[in-house]
Order: structure tokens, then C-alpha cells, then sequence
């Protein structure tokens, strides 16, 4: 008989959030629960007295996270991640690869979205000129519902001369959910590489890596892992098995846990995508931070994560929508961040502020307010949202 999990409660006393205040803003950043908090704290006191630092435990910790991260999304091999410090970081390991792609020619495009985060964008600044290939990228349709439209719009932009697509999940601002296994399905059929950036999605919204088969998927920790910043994992496909690195950093190198032979250097590689890791990737104190979130997320699971969110704002998002606002149908966005389209008259910046004013933390992003709960929230915290908007618009 299949067994279902039962539903997730909510996690409140799992956290240190002080009383009185509306934090709905896990897509900015997450906070840290109480157990990683002590892991930090743990972590900090170690260092204080390192006599018993090992040389196995310059990789061990990574190891476990590489293991943890893996389960999150359904990845087999965990010698195919990366620790790195930023999406910029595993973005500018894909430009730094992109030469090497079969069939790679003048006049072909990067293809992404319109309004991607930044890092997404500025990594292909250089490569394309060095390559001569083009950004194309796919406007976000009018009106709503946007989802389907905009789905749509991607897989008819992919083309023999697309060389490389880069989507995440939902949309950093709107939430906009998109087709990923439709997506890679098309980028293979025309020989294209996909990256996907997990950051606002991996960790809250369930993501199978057997499903949509990406070449590279890319996180940041500091948001949806609810781990520390600057540190954050990658996937790294076939495709990069025998790339190029950023950096040559000493531990990627077979043998690097014998610290009595490093002067012996050694030309290999360790397997995969370690050749990819940052240098120093041992992060004594972000990475057992780390390890704390991940395991974590793996007990919530992030389909308890999305019921829960589902749950949170069901009965919240009708009474927004009739005070002007508009808000993508349910079946084209995610539970956990959703972008609330304010009327054309109010600024968005200006109710941010008036929001912040009356102790709801919600970010404004391009045109809309972006909802981002997690399960440190209550149906009070809905409540002080809704009065709230009430009260500015």
C-alpha cells in the first residue's frame, strides 16, 4: 500500500524569529533555524582549539554535503558536485567550458529569459564575444495568466542555433513556474547544453535531476537551503567530465589528503565535477551550517514544504485579488514564492516601505511584491500581510 507523509505542521519554535515580526521574505534570505545556528556556533568553538584537526577533515565535511545535497535532488552520483561560493561562480564554470561544446559555432545564441537575476546575465558577457554567439532572450508575455505563454514562447526560441539554455525553475521575482523537463527535452533534440539555477526553488520545490537531466544546476545555499552565504553546491553533467576549472586549487587534485606528500605534485584530477570545487571548500564553519539545513529540508521534504506554503496563503491570495491585485493561477507558479502584481497605480517600492513600516518583511521585485514563506510562518503572519495591503492600497 503506498504510504503517504503526513502533513507538515508548522516549524515556528524552529527558529529564533523575535515575536511581532511578519518575516515573508525567504527568496532574500533565509534565517538560520536553531539548529544551524548551533551548528555555527559549534563549528566557531572548534576553531578556537584546531589541535585535532585532521587532514581527511579538510574533505570529509564537503563529502557529506555532496551526499546530502545529492538526495535533495535525486542525484545518483554525488561525485558530481561541487562546492562553490556563488551561482556567479558555477555560471562562469559553464562560460568557461562552453568552447568545448560539439557542434559550437559562430551566430548561435545563449538563450534565457527575460528578467533573469543578474548572475544569470552577466556571466555571458565575455564568452559571447569570444565565441561570436548572441543572447537571445524570451519575453515575459502581457497579461495573465502568464505561465503557459511563457513556456510556450521558450521551447519555440529553442532552435538548431541555440548553443546553450539557461532556465530556473520559477522565476526569481514572479514565480512563475517553468516546464523544465519540456525545456530539456527540446534543448536536447537540437544538441543544446540546459543550466538550470535552482537557487529560488531547490530545497522548497521538489526537483528531480533524473527527470529534467540538466548538464549543469546551480544553488546557492543561502536562501531555499536555509544554510549560510557564500557557500553553495552544483551539479556538473558528463559534459564537463574532463573541463576546464576556474582555479587550481590543491585539494581537487588526487591524493590531497596527504599532506606529507603535496609536494609531489600530482597532474590528476579527482573524478568528476571535483575539479570544480572552490578553493579552501573545506568552510570549517559554513559547511557544517550546512549539513545542519540540508538534513533538515530531507525531514520537512520540500513537497511538505510546498502543501504547507499551499496551505498558508490559500485563503489569503483571493482577498489580495480583490483589492486590485493579481496573482498567476495556481497551476502556473509555486507555492513558496509568488508574485503578487499590484494595481497599476500603486508603487511598489513605496508599499514595500509601508509594509516594513507595520513589521511585514516582503521584497518588491520589478512589478509586483514577491511572497516567499517557508515554514517558520502562521496563518498570523497572512493575516498581518492582508491587513497590511489593505491598509496601503
Amino acid at each position: 500500500m503506498l504510504q503517504t507523509a503526513p502533513l507538515l505542521t508548522g516549524q515556528k519554535d524552529a527558529f529564533s524569529l523575535p515575536e511581532g515580526v511578519h518575516y515573508l521574505n525567504c527568496a532574500t534570505r533565509a534565517p538560520f533555524s536553531k539548529a544551524v545556528e548551533q551548528a555555527g556556533y559549534n563549528a566557531i568553538r572548534q576553531q578556537t582549539n584546531p589541535l585535532n584537526l585532521k587532514p581527511d577533515d579538510f574533505f570529509t565535511g564537503a563529502g557529506r554535503v555532496r551526499d546530502l545535497f545529492s538526495r535533495l535532488i535525486s542525484n545518483p552520483d554525488p561525485e558530481r558536485i561541487a562546492i562553490i561560493p556563488a551561482v556567479s561562480y558555477g555560471m562562469a564554470v559553464v562560460a568557461r567550458n562552453l568552447y568545448r561544446k560539439p557542434g559550437l559555432k559562430p551566430g548561435q545564441h545563449i538563450l534565457m529569459i527575460e528578467e533573469e537575476f543578474p548572475s544569470d546575465v552577466y556571466s555571458w558577457d565575455r564568452v559571447q564575444q569570444e565565441l561570436s554567439l548572441t543572447i537571445k532572450q524570451v519575453p515575459m508575455p502581457e497579461g495573465f495568466p502568464k505561465s503557459d505563454r511563457w513556456n510556450e514562447q521558450v521551447l519555440e526560441a529553442i532552435t538548431a542555433d541555440t548553443a546553450l539554455v539557461i532556465t530556473p525553475p520559477v522565476h526569481w521575482m514572479y514565480g512563475t513556474r517553468f516546464n523544465l523537463e519540456a525545456i530539456s527535452r527540446r534543448a536536447k533534440e537540437v544538441g543544446a547544453l540546459l543550466v538550470v539555477d535552482g537557487t529560488q526553488a531547490v530545497g522548497a520545490l521538489p526537483f528531480d535531476l533524473q527527470s529534467v537531466q540538466p548538464d549543469a544546476l546551480i544553488c546557492a545555499a543561502y536562501k531555499w537551503l536555509m544554510g549560510p552565504y557564500s557557500i553553495g553546491m552544483a551539479y556538473f553533467g558528463e559534459f564537463f567530465d574532463d573541463g576546464v576549472p576556474l582555479e587550481e586549487s590543491w585539494m581537487n587534485r588526487l591524493g590531497s589528503n596527504q599532506f606529507h606528500r603535496l609536494t609531489q605534485y600530482e597532474p590528476t584530477y579527482r573524478p568528476k565535477a571535483y575539479r570544480y570545487n572552490m578553493g579552501e571548500h573545506s568552510q570549517f564553519i559554513n559547511m557544517p551550517m550546512t549539513e545542519v539545513a540540508l538534513a533538515q529540508l530531507l525531514d520537512w521534504q520540500p513537497e511538505r514544504i510546498q502543501a504547507y506554503c499551499q496551505r498558508l496563503t490559500a485563503g489569503v491570495l483571493p482577498v489580495l485579488e480583490t483589492i486590485g491585485c493579481r496573482i498567476e493561477p495556481e497551476t502556473g507558479r509555486a507555492q513558496h514564492l509568488v508574485g503578487i502584481w499590484l494595481p497599476d497605480h500603486a508603487d511598489s517600492m513605496a508599499v514595500q516601505q509601508a509594509l516594513f513600516a507595520r513589521k511585514v518583511s516582503i521584497s518588491a521585485r520589478g512589478r509586483a511584491l514577491r511572497l516567499a514563506p517557508h515554514v517558520y510562518n502562521d496563518e498570523a503572519d497572512m493575516q498581518a500581510l492582508v491587513d497590511a495591503l489593505k491598509g496601503v492600497l
